[in-house]
């Protein structure tokens, strides 16, 4: 490729800026060494170099507007093999109902006689496009009921305090109001709709409920205790309840007076039974402490038992977060977290009442200092949620929350236990009868063991998922703890069980890494028999994909598509065989706004061994004869990777690319659990440098590749544990990696999630000659290379983040200061861990420091102009005026507030 010597203009930057929750300290845009580097031809930088127009065009909030559904998400009818969905396109939504043994699928609704008879019943207008139904569930086979919220205000009874003082029983208060909602049956055969006129809304039961299975008792906590009540008196609850939502649900709850049996006494704040309630600050906790709450309980089958597990905390170290806004006086929000390396830190008790002795019992098994404990519950319990929000919009599930023992005989209760290091996890069973407790099955490695929930099947065997040989794969063992079979082995891995046919004689599960040529990572579903063999494909194909099983297992929906595919659904029998397409999805709009489908692509690893899988992004208006800087959005894991393999429309990605940089994201080893053992433990021990080398490896080799790429404009960003990983980029490699935005990063694990922590770096558990027991906990935080920092480093965080708190910025940034560093800080106030409704401000704020850094594009104004043209000017609906005379309250509304679109 040919050159030509440019000179980059020198412009040195020195002063520090404190405004508006923001503290800027600026590095130097270039070097004299790098202002007399060669620029190829082609180069793109420079003031104006910066494609505003096109990244606003795409940014993130207008690429959700162009994409529609993109997944059939099925809802299974009344526990049967039918279900209907809705799919949405750009001309509206249209709702289907399939029927997998007939092989068919029809329109729920004649969309425009819907809308005709709904318009015509509420007087609110509708058409085919924007039909307001919601809330459908079926009551039988045929018959569904739904709901519509009109624009007609009604008023709603008020609850009056019967100990109100006599100033208030004088007061005229003005009747509160809500849109009033019209309740609907419709016959999916005839095409009949009917109006419920005398409509009584379904049970909406509340999250706190523990029903017992034979629907006698209901068991809760308040205040640090276990409570119950009958199922009688919770019924007035249910009545009370019915046909509201959200706050007024709650208010109507505790106006009820009902009786309540008290089942323990010694319950204290951080020693709870069961969830003893938190708020977002102090004040609102307190008050959550007297609401009832979920206890966490499972019952035995016979309701004969119930367990759960109690957590005591009173040792544990507070964190603080000071919620600055949103209030007339700060307000401080206290809160447990546990640290990685402290000596004190939560413990575990299991915990087993029984109902007719009216008593508890401590499960005696506590082998290992600090163990963790968890109960093993059984996936085809009650409390299943059908049509939309849960089935209530916010009101409850409609079956009874009932959740039950893995296994049905009381005398089984499956528990798990894992020691502090993670080195050692026991599945064991306990008897409550004889009150032994015994493992079933044992687990060991010498760096974390990971688990998931057995499938019990109906003569007591289980069936296993586990990472013993090092890849996951699925195992049968008896009830007494021998090996009956080996269901799947082999260099691949299995990811989780979707269904166990005992009929039949299969287990369905989602793996990948089988199929030849394929990207290790794409999705399929199999089946294997109860006793092994060879597993079936049963969804062949280059895509990811993602399957969803009916109640009875015969059948399944699967949605697939690659990051550079249109998604598409189909349903299939179990056998593999498909019976049906069902949808495509439309992204008419999305191509037509000019978009683009990113490529995958394919380097080495800093080994040169080991494949390594990423998603390059380009601007839509790209040119294979310039060069564009690089940038990559990174996530370390070791969890999870940042890279899709499914259709995503990746809009922090693609509206960066757009002002003018290749965006690549890029995997690394240790990155991703859906690959070997040795793969995802790769970093452990190393949890702050182990992903670096490969992420730049990968990096050069593109450049290598592709002479449109600047590998001496390297960007990296990321969120979390990847702003962790960007900033460590920075100052493992500072000749390498140039700009850094790092958002809410975990920089100092000492001061992060002990659990995740201890896991994935390691702890040393240390016996001394007496048998006392300590742990040791040694993890290098990104503040020891402050002083590494060459290039441009923003770091920001939210002021209330109670995940990754933000002393870990600060100590970050304290480390900066004190290696003479320049670098720039953002505060976003009022705001968690995800920056919550400053989002859209937050990518405009990322992408420009790349713009400015990366590009040398410095335009600048003090409005963002591209979210302020988002921004409506008028005035909403109109003033509304409240005129107070001595006997009665008037209101008006002036101005054209009129209502569009029936209410909505």
């Amino acid at each position: 490729m040919t050159t030509r010597s440019v000179v980059r203009p020198h412009r040195w930057v020195g002063w520090t800026t404190l405004a508006f929750g923001m503290l800027a300290l600026s590095a130097p845009a270039a070097t004299p060494a790098q202002a007399q580097t060669q620029r190829p031809e082609g180069w793109v930088g420079g003031p104006g170099s910066a494609n505003y127009r096109l990244a606003a065009r795409f940014a993130p909030y207008k690429i959700r507007d162009l994409i529609h559904s993109t997944a059939v998400q099925p809802q299974w009818i009344n526990d049967g093999d039918r279900f209907w969905y809705e799919w949405e396109t750009s001309a509206g939504s249209t709702y289907y109902l399939v029927d997998p043994a007939r092989g068919t699928k029809r329109q729920l609704f004649d969309n425009d006689r819907i809308a005709a008879e709904l318009t015509r019943i509420t007087r609110d207008p509708w058409d085919a496009q924007h039909l307001p139904i919601r809330n459908i569930r079926f009551i039988d086979d045929n018959t569904l009921e739904f709901e519509v919220e009109t624009s007609m205000d009604e008023e709603v009874e008020e609850q009056v305090d019967e100990e109100q003082d006599e100033e208030q029983e004088q007061r005229t208060r003005r009747p509160s109001t809500r849109k009033q909602v019209y309740y609907f049956r419709y016959d999916v055969n005839t095409q009949t709709l009917t109006r419920l006129e005398d409509y009584e809304a379904p049970d909406r039961h509340p999250s706190w409920a523990g029903v017992s299975p034979d629907t006698s008792w209901v068991v809760f906590s308040r205040e640090f205790n276990l409570w119950m009540m009958s199922y009688a008196e919770y019924e007035k609850i249910l009545d009370a309840r019915r046909g509201k939502t959200g706050d007024e649900a709650e208010e109507a709850e505790e106006e009820v007076e009902v009786e309540e049996i008290q089942l323990t006494t010694d319950g204290e704040r951080h020693y709870a039974y069961g969830n003893e309630g938190r708020g977002d600050n102090d004040d609102e906790t307190q008050e959550e402490h007297q609401k009832r709450q979920n206890a966490g309980i499972l019952w035995s089958h016979d309701s004969r038992y119930f367990a759960l597990d109690r957590r005591d905390r009173r040792e544990v170290g507070d964190l603080w977060v000071i919620h600055m806004t949103g209030n007339d006086r700060p307000q401080l929000e206290t809160y447990k977290y546990d640290l990685p390396g402290e000596q004190k830190v939560s413990q575990t008790e299991m915990l087993v009442f029984e109902m007719e002795s009216r008593s508890m019992t401590t499960i005696d098994d506590s082998p290992w200092k600090d163990q963790r404990m968890g109960l093993f519950s059984d996936p085809t319990g009650g409390g299943q949620f059908f049509g939309f929000g849960g089935g209530g919009g916010g009101g409850g599930a409609l079956e009874p929350p009932i959740r039950k023992w893995l296994s049905d005989s009381p005398d089984e209760l499956y528990f798990w236990r894992r020691s502090r290091d993670q080195h050692r996890v026991d599945v064991m069973v306990y008897n409550p009868s004889t009150g032994a407790a015994r493992p079933v099955i044992e687990e060991r490695l010498n760096t974390y063991v990971e688990h998931q929930s057995p499938h019990r099947l109906s003569g007591g065997d289980l069936v296993w998922w586990s990472e013993q040989d090092g890849w996951a794969h699925l195992y049968r063992y008896a009830p007494d703890g021998s090996l009956r079979a080996r269901l799947t082995e082999g260099a691949w891995h299995v990811d989780a069980i979707l269904g166990v046919d005992e009929t039949a004689g299969f287990v369905y599960f989602r793996a990948n890494g089988r199929e030849q040529g394929e990207d290790p990572y794409y999705m399929h579903t199999y089946r294997v028999g109860l006793n092994g063999g060879a597993p079936q494909l049963l969804e062949p194909g280059n895509f990811d994909f993602r399957a969803s099983m009916s109640e009875s297992n015969r059948y399944f929906v699967s949605n697939y598509s690659r990051v550079n595919t249109v998604p598409a659904s189909a349903l299939h029998a179990a056998s593999g065989r498909k019976i049906m397409d069902l949808e495509e999805a439309d992204l008419s709009q999305l191509t037509a706004a000019g978009y683009q489908f990113p490529e995958p692509y394919q380097v080495k690893a800093a080994d040169g061994v080991t494949d390594i899988y990423g998603v390059m992004y380009k601007p839509y208006d790209f040119d294979p004869e310039k060069v564009y800087p690089i940038v990559t959005y990174v996530y370390p894991g070791p969890q999870t990777e940042s890279v899709a393999k499914a259709f995503s429309a990746a809009p922090m990605e693609q509206a960066l690319a757009q002002f003018g940089f290749i965006v690549v994201t890029i995997g690394n080893r240790g990155g991703h659990p859906d690959r070997s053992k040795w793969y995802h433990n790769y970093g452990y021990g190393d949890l702050r440098d182990y992903g670096l080398a490969d992420k730049k490896t990968g990096l050069e080799q593109l450049a290598d590749r592709h002479d449109f790429i600047d590998i001496e404009r390297v960007g990296i960003y990321g969120h979390s544990g990847g702003g962790f990983m960007s900033t460590a980029a920075m100052l493992v490699y500072p000749d390498f990696f140039k700009v850094a935005v790092s958002s809410s990063g975990n920089h100092n694990n000492d001061v992060y999630n002990q659990n995740w922590s201890e896991k994935h770096d390691g702890v040393k558990e240390v016996v001394d000659d007496e048998g006392n027991v300590t742990f040791e906990y040694d993890i290098e935080p990104n503040s020891d290379l402050a002083a590494n920092l060459k290039g441009h480093l923003m770091l920001t965080t939210g002021d209330i983040d109670n995940n990754v708190h933000h002393a870990s910025t600060h100590r970050m940034a304290q480390a900066l200061i004190r290696a003479n560093k320049r670098f720039d800080y953002f505060v976003f106030p009022g705001q968690r861990h995800g920056y919550g409704n400053m989002s859209d401000y937050w990518f405009w704020l990322r992408s420009e420091y790349f713009v400015n850094h990366l590009l040398g594009d410095e335009q600048w104004t003090a409005d963002i102009i591209q979210l302020q043209m988002e921004q409506e000017k008028s005035g909403g609906p109109g003033v509304r005026r409240t005129t107070v005379t001595d006997d009665e309250e008037t209101t008006t509304n002036n101005g054209n507030g009129r209502r569009r679109g029936g209410g909505r």
